[in-house]
């Protein structure tokens, strides 16, 4: 059986921007919410996923507001802004174009 996956370079990102693009979302249930709706085939370690965080929030991809959780604790809650808007989308299409080159490659290779 494989071993956990551990996310490719460069879709941290992608993955941050379209979670946190569903509403606000605290860092924590961002990680839980990639785990759970890939169905426990990646996780996102603390150690990656909050710099991502501080990272795509200078790039004005993100903000964020510091709330209660359901649990009462205080967390930052992240938005995308319109700026992270569009770069969700330009990287959804740069994902469709080098994932679908790499299925063409795994198809010609399989005959």
């Amino acid at each position: 059986m494989p071993s956990k996956s551990d996310l490719l370079q460069g879709t941290l990102d992608l993955l941050i921007l379209k979670i946190a693009g569903l509403g606000p979302i605290h860092g924590y249930a961002i990680a839980q919410r990639i785990r759970q709706v890939s169905r426990d085939a990646l996780h996102v370690q603390q150690g990656s996923l909050y710099p991502a965080l501080y990272r795509l929030e200078e790039r004005g991809y993100l903000q964020s507001q510091w709330r209660e959780t359901e649990q009462g604790r205080m967390a930052k809650f992240y938005t995308v802004t319109k700026k992270g808007a569009r770069q969700l989308a330009a990287e959804c299409a740069e994902w469709e174009r080098v994932s679908g080159g790499i299925a063409l490659i795994l198809q010609e290779a399989g005959q």
